[in-house]
């Protein structure tokens, strides 16, 4: 079964890939499909048959699936959430612990603005897998949820385990799953010898590279307002070697009593976020980075998430903030560069 995300982690914005059409001695050959719930995209920049690749691509994406879908029950991320024993080493295999690896350090390095135990909580809020109206959920409630959650009551052995420390935490890693994705095919196909090419995965993506051209990948961040269409572009990013992912709020969210509540919900003190920032890009080494440090950065708003990654090496950022007035403003990274 196919890994599905709930609509709080669910935070991918549409992106516009512009592709070359010049000819070339080499040709872009374009795949596609389905995967952990979503649509993949692919295009290599070579001159061979690229037939095996796509086989070695799909059994990779199947073989994520099978370790991290929550809606597959016999899944390695499923038997986990199901086990209630606390100090019992629960063995996982190498993609599940690089995934849980990188989750930990997330969760560190943004304070806990990133979370993967926090699942629970959206769907108290309604933004998750169940069928239940979004609404703003009682103050006992939360607070009774609270102490369930928190990626500090997950340990992560030396000798690659999992020991939970509180016996209802569950993990969902959809948030940064996606990326993982996109790293491990960029893997697969750099490891086939192909030079040039470009992975996205539900929005979130990997460059190497560079066109059939011999122009940059070019990636374009959707206008963030709810009555923007897929297509709209706001900026226009070139990249190579870089990944890219980008979250928000504008599509996900309802209004009660007058206020608009956001599917982004700070794992902390179980609210809603309520701090203008309508979006997020980031530009990192990794996909699997840059997909959960854009969702902390939505929690952690302009300021103290600016703070951070421009302490952060081969890291950049624009943070769009939804002003008074349905104005846009921007809050960029000190390297971020970007076009009209």
């Amino acid at each position: 079964m196919k890994l599905r995300y709930s609509l709080v982690l669910l935070t991918v914005l549409s992106t516009t890939l512009f592709s070359a059409c010049e000819k070339s001695p080499e040709r872009e050959v374009q795949i596609q499909g389905k995967t952990m719930g979503t649509a993949f995209h692919i295009t290599m920049v070579t001159k061979d048959d690229t037939r095996r690749v796509e086989e070695r691509i799909n059994k990779r994406l199947v073989e994520i699936n099978n370790s991290m879908s929550t809606y597959d029950p016999e899944s390695e991320i499923s038997r986990f959430n199901r086990m209630t024993e606390v100090g019992r080493p629960f063995p996982i295999s190498a993609d599940f612990l690089e995934v849980m690896t990188a989750a930990a350090q997330l969760y560190e390095l943004t304070g806990g603005a990133w979370d993967g135990t926090v699942n629970p909580l959206v769907n108290l809020w309604g933004f998750g897998s169940r069928r239940v109206a979004p609404r703003v959920p009682d103050p006992e409630e939360i607070d009774a949820l609270l102490p369930k959650l928190g990626f500090r009551h997950i340990e992560i052995t030396k000798d690659g385990a999992l020991i939970k420390h509180h016996r209802a935490v569950t993990i969902d890693l959809a948030s940064i799953a996606k990326g993982y994705g996109v790293d491990q095919v960029a893997a697969v196909i750099s490891d086939a010898g192909i030079r040039h090419f470009l992975v996205e995965i539900g929005g979130e993506i990997f460059a190497r590279g560079r066109r059939a051209d011999g122009k940059p990948w070019r990636i374009g961040i959707n206008t963030p307002k709810p009555m923007s269409g897929a297509t709209e572009v706001y900026k226009v990013v070139a990249i190579s070697d870089r990944a890219f992912a980008t979250s928000g709020d504008y599509r996900n969210f309802f209004e009660e009593g007058g206020r608009r509540y956001s599917h982004v919900l700070d794992p902390r003190t179980g609210r809603a976020v309520e701090n203008g920032v309508a979006s997020v890009t980031v530009i990192a080494p990794t996909c699997t980075f840059a997909d959960g440090l854009a969702t902390a950065l939505m929690v952690m708003g302009p300021e103290k998430g600016l703070a951070l990654v421009n302490q952060l090496p081969d890291v950049e950022c624009l943070i769009i903030v939804e002003e008074a007035g349905n104005g846009l403003s921007e809050h960029p990274s000190r390297g971020f560069r970007a076009e009209p």
